[in-house]
């Protein structure tokens, strides 16, 4: 659980450029491919991440509006990891204005429930670290080459001239 917004900047900044690097590596001609019916694609996992950046923050009175709601992913892949970008650091500054180390244990209603803000805040980190962990293995079957996010990935340990671990 979150406690303190320091630590929240640390995690979720760190979390931030993981998933920035992730979406920088999908080929935008492969945002859209159906894998399977019963699974999203990469760009609307990736939409998905984007829009919760406002959906959540708003729902628990951190931001004043939710822009994103309702809005179909942007037509060029560039653009929706631009806002990403944007929406990402408009809640790490939200978070810092608004919120207080003391603040953070006071609830608020979220999806019928009540939450403490610094719960909010884990769920936040949670819910992208999830969705990143959906996107890798549709990044793998597409043939995409997947960044290391937590160490190297596969490919990446053949660069370093280590056998990659089974």
């Amino acid at each position: 659980m979150i406690r303190h917004l320091d630590d929240f900047e640390a995690i979720y900044g760190s979390e931030r450029e993981k998933t920035l690097a992730l979406l920088r590596a999908i080929d935008p001609a492969q945002k859209d491919v159906v894998l399977h019916p019963g699974v999203r694609t990469l760009e609307r996992l990736a939409w998905h991440l984007t829009q919760t950046l406002t959906e959540m923050p708003h729902r628990a009175g951190l931001l004043p509006d939710d822009p994103l709601a309702n809005q179909p992913p942007p037509a060029e892949f560039t653009e929706l990891i631009r806002l990403y970008e944007e929406q990402s650091a408009r809640l790490l500054a939200a978070v810092a204005r608004e919120w207080s180390d003391a603040s953070l244990g006071e609830t608020v209603e979220m999806y019928g429930e009540a939450w403490s803000r610094g719960q909010i805040l884990t769920v936040l980190v949670f819910h992208e670290v999830h969705h990143r962990a959906e996107m890798i293995p549709l990044m793998r079957l597409l043939g995409l080459r997947v960044p290391g996010l937590f160490g190297p990935a596969r490919e990446e340990w053949a660069e370093l001239g280590i056998p990659a671990p089974e």
